[in-house]
């Protein structure tokens, strides 16, 4: 088994705490509405979405991928850090990758928005290799419906405050 890790920094003009209770802690109900193309909903469906908690996103786009499943790991609402692993659906549907782990942090910036970092760590399965545009793709996908979150919270600035 290979473990190959990825990291991307973010910037928002966003609060740090706004950003992370739209986006981690009330995603179940925002995600749908700002991206109901993407996504149709998200249930918990294990666990009361704190660690050990199974979570499953359903997609809406006829596609390959009907829905993922994944674990929350970590929830830590001061240090605003949210680990989790996607375990089921997706690239992990592949016969070539066991599990992918996320963590994203959220810290605030001088300007009154914040630096996120977001790093994923694939596990494969024996001779199989993630290469950086592999990861890119998936990447670039996650910054279009953060930037669709942004952009409502920028909008209702009363939102999630």
């Amino acid at each position: 088994m290979g473990v190959f890790a990825f990291s991307s920094d973010f910037t928002s003009p966003v609060p740090a705490s706004r950003l992370f209770k739209a986006l981690i802690l009330d995603a179940h109900n925002l995600y749908p509405k700002i991206t109901p193309l993407g996504i149709k909903s998200i249930e918990t469906i294990e666990g009361d979405g704190g660690p050990g908690s199974i979570e499953q996103i359903n997609f809406t786009i006829d596609g390959q991928v009907k829905y993922v499943k994944h674990r929350v790991d970590a929830l830590d609402k001061e240090k605003l850090v949210y680990a989790y692993t996607l375990i089921e659906g997706g690239e992990v549907s592949s016969d070539n990758i066991e599990s992918i782990e996320y963590v994203m942090k959220f810290e605030s910036s001088p300007n009154g928005g914040c630096i996120g970092n977001k790093t994923s760590k694939y596990h494969t399965k024996d001779g199989f290799e993630i290469k950086e545009e592999d990861f890119e793709k998936g990447r670039v996908q996650a910054f279009g419906a953060f930037k669709a979150i942004e952009a409502f919270l920028l909008e209702n600035t009363n939102a999630y405050v």
